[in-house]
């Protein structure tokens, strides 16, 4: 008996092991609350109705990630319309544009709200701007911390030099890769694991520019390396990735092998791709230790 007691008070005193993470990035074009014609929304974008809305939510659910980083969603009460108010929280960059990157995250976690990466809003006043990153911790049980940034980059530049820029797109985002460059140099200086993920709108290949320009600062695992996107595949011909997961510091060793993941929707409609998104949520678990 007291030995038994003994191996209990033991076991208390042990710390908690470290918990896995799901983390996942998505894109769900134009989530927004605004109306139909509303002058903030592009004239002649697809309205979603409630039978889009519940697909979007059954494929949340699907999903299960702990943590999401969402692009093109113009806040929480959007956000709440695909994924459960009551199971998860969101954060989103102290901006007004409809287009927000932000996450959104199971209820229970440790989560601490960073200031938004203003920095990658290169135009911060115009009509249709660059987007703010979206900067959160997390800590899953008694695990080590990992920063993460959900982003929205400049899109126009899915192929071009960033280093030679020949259009204002390919310049605007070598620009932001010089900012997110010097996030992941703090990251690097403070030792702490991170990611980096969202909507890049970049078809990133072996030796790319922009990805060189942010390994400046450090090594990055790229799980969507070596993969074609599956998402709205036409004719069974895959896509390039342009939504990715960077993984920096101690989290390149946290990846848990083969655990990268594309949820492609079952619809195959292409009447369907703008109400539910012409992004496919991606996803990869993480193993802290």
């Amino acid at each position: 008996m007291r030995s038994l007691l003994a191996l209990l008070l033991l076991l208390l005193a042990l710390p908690a092991a470290a918990q896995e993470l799901k983390i996942a990035a998505w894109n769900i074009a134009w989530l927004t609350t605004k109306p139909a014609g509303h002058p903030d929304l592009p004239s002649g974008l697809a309205t979603r109705t409630q039978e889009d809305f519940a697909r979007l939510r059954a494929y949340a659910e699907r999903l299960a990630a702990d943590v999401v980083a969402i692009q093109e969603v113009d806040g929480p009460l959007a956000a709440a319309r695909v994924f459960d108010a009551t199971r998860y929280e969101f954060h989103f960059p102290a901006e007004t544009d409809t287009q927000r990157a932000g996450f959104a995250w199971r209820r229970g976690l440790n989560v601490t709200r960073n200031p938004d990466v203003s920095a990658l809003d290169l135009v911060p006043n115009a009509r249709r701007s660059l987007r703010r990153g979206a900067d959160i911790t997390v800590r899953a049980g008694e695990g080590p911390p990992i920063r993460l940034l959900s982003i929205h980059l400049d899109g126009g530049c899915a192929q071009g030099s960033v280093r030679r820029p020949e259009s204002r797109d390919c310049q605007n985002l070598g620009r932001q890769a010089e900012i997110l460059r010097d996030w992941i140099a703090e990251r690097r200086r403070e030792g702490v694991a991170f990611a980096i993920l969202g909507d890049f709108n970049r078809r990133v290949g072996r030796g790319d520019e922009f990805v060189a320009m942010l390994e400046e600062a450090g090594p990055l695992a790229r799980p969507t390396e070596g993969f074609a996107n599956p998402c709205w595949a036409r004719d069974g011909q895959a896509r390039s990735f342009v939504d990715h997961i960077l993984l920096g510091g101690p989290a390149r060793s946290w990846l848990v092998r083969d655990s990268f993941r594309v949820l492609v929707y079952a619809e195959r409609d292409p009447a369907l791709r703008d109400r539910l998104s012409d992004h496919c949520p991606i996803s990869v678990r993480l193993d802290p230790r």
